[in-house]
């Protein structure tokens, strides 16, 4: 990073030109020689990534970096052309895994009323129904949502849609959470109430969360660490760390630290951008 870019990153913030082993403390997950080939071209050659557990990560880079690819891949959505992923130094397919959906209209079931939705995936593990029940009041009182459950997906705001989504995926409590661009089809005002209940999970869960956006603000606002890609064959542009404290309201989003990293990770997009494909 030149000097001129260094001024303009705070003090409390470290960036580092790529991820290290000795960084994933806990041990989380480790990305080992992805390769992952479209069309004759590589999204993904011999790529290595380390995630911590318990850390909040977004993923952002320019159009077709592989954002979405990558999270498919780790958790297993798709098909790697090579390499290997671990998760606490097991195979990622041993690990409990949850994902939300960018497009949450079709993500739910519309023939099942949202508490049904919530409850499908106990429904899978073989759950009777009054733990099932159980199970969905105790997380209802933990967030302090309140959504009538016997509506239909249909009945009810894009908000409250998406909220049964994330509940959904919550109620197996996941090692991992990922989410593709959850909020992209939200109005600004919803957004920011969902980024804002989003932090409240995390902050109560402390879940592994993997998030992709295309949102530079809402990247930056949700994570511990901003991943910023390449063009592809995709790379690690920066590791940019978040240190700034936890919740972040949408005032936070002119704090000058905040203005600060967000500018930093801007100016890295736009050197990538700049590259051409």
């Amino acid at each position: 990073m030149n000097q001129e870019a260094l001024q303009r990153v705070p003090t409390t913030m470290r960036v580092v030109d790529a991820p290290r082993a000795s960084d994933a403390v806990p041990r989380g997950v480790e990305i080992r020689g992805l390769t992952k080939e479209f069309a004759g071209g590589y999204i993904y050659r011999n790529f290595d990534l380390d995630l911590r557990d318990g850390e909040f990560v977004s993923i952002f880079g320019p159009n077709g970096c592989g954002k979405s690819t990558l999270i498919n891949v780790i958790s297993g959505l798709m098909p790697m052309d090579g390499g290997a992923v671990m998760f606490k130094g097991k195979p990622i397919a041993e690990t409990k895994l949850s994902y939300v959906f960018q497009n949450y209209r079709d993500a739910l079931f519309p023939w099942m009323r949202a508490l049904g939705n919530i409850q499908y995936p106990l429904k899978l593990l073989g759950l009777d129904k009054k733990t099932r029940d159980r199970r969905v009041e105790a997380l209802l009182a933990e967030f302090d949502i309140r959504i009538d459950l016997h509506r239909y997906p249909y009945e009810l705001s894009g908000g409250q849609q998406q909220t049964i989504s994330i509940l959904r995926a919550l109620i197996t409590d996941p090692e991992i959470l990922f989410l593709d661009e959850p909020f992209s089809a939200l109005d600004y005002e919803m957004t920011l109430f969902m980024r804002e209940r989003l932090q409240h999970v995390f902050m109560k869960r402390r879940n592994t969360m993997i998030f992709v956006s295309h949102d530079l603000e809402e990247a930056v606002q949700l994570a511990d660490r901003v991943l910023l890609l390449t063009r592809p064959p995709t790379r690690v542009a920066e590791m940019v760390p978040v240190d700034l404290p936890w919740p972040r309201d949408a005032k936070s989003l002119s704090n000058a630290e905040f203005v600060a990293i967000k500018s930093h990770c801007l100016d890295v997009f736009s050197r990538e951008v700049g590259r051409g494909p």
